[in-house]
């Protein structure tokens, strides 16, 4: 993991003084980390059975439209309120400080379907767990919740208890 490290950057004090930024965009700008990367996020699920994917907004999306074309699954996309077209469910979670709102169309997941959440990193936890809820609501099963990147400090994993967690560099 150590050579995909190499190519995630860091920004201090973004979005916000105190935050060290994980950039991807240095990563996926190159094109054998990119790669490696998505063939490592596959490996990580080879052996679920799922039927697609849910991406989370914005980042997920990347890494979960490459998977989903590459295993042949469907693609869901999770994103903030008053982006998606058509009807929706919403769901509330808790930041640090205050709340915020996700979204996905109601006919997104199909009753007992199997599904793999991505984003691409977990940090508190709180927008996969929203993203779980939704899916769960409309009677879908989650299969695992996939990461490219955890920072272990903030102890995201601990909202995610009862699903199975890949993540696969760790900070």
């Amino acid at each position: 993991m150590e050579e995909l490290k190499k190519l995630i950057r860091d920004v201090p004090d973004f979005p916000q003084k105190g935050i060290i930024f994980k950039d991807i965009t240095t990563l996926i700008k190159d094109k054998n980390g990119f790669k490696r990367a998505i063939d490592l996020l596959k490996e990580k699920i080879n052996h679920l059975n799922f039927e697609k994917f849910v991406a989370i907004e914005s980042r997920g999306y990347i890494f979960g439209a490459a998977l989903a074309y590459l295993m042949d699954k469907g693609l869901v996309i999770v994103r903030k309120p008053g982006k998606l077209p058509a009807e929706t469910i919403q769901e509330e979670y808790s930041l640090e400080y205050g709340t915020n709102t996700i979204e996905m169309h109601k006919d997104a997941i199909n009753k007992g379907e199997k599904v793999v959440i991505i984003d691409d990193l977990l940090a508190t936890g709180g927008t996969a767990r929203a993203t779980a809820k939704l899916i769960e609501r409309l009677g879908g099963k989650v299969e695992g919740v996939l990461f490219l990147i955890e920072l272990d400090f903030l102890k995201g994993i601990e909202k995610l208890k009862g699903y199975n967690i890949y993540s696969i560099i760790h900070y």
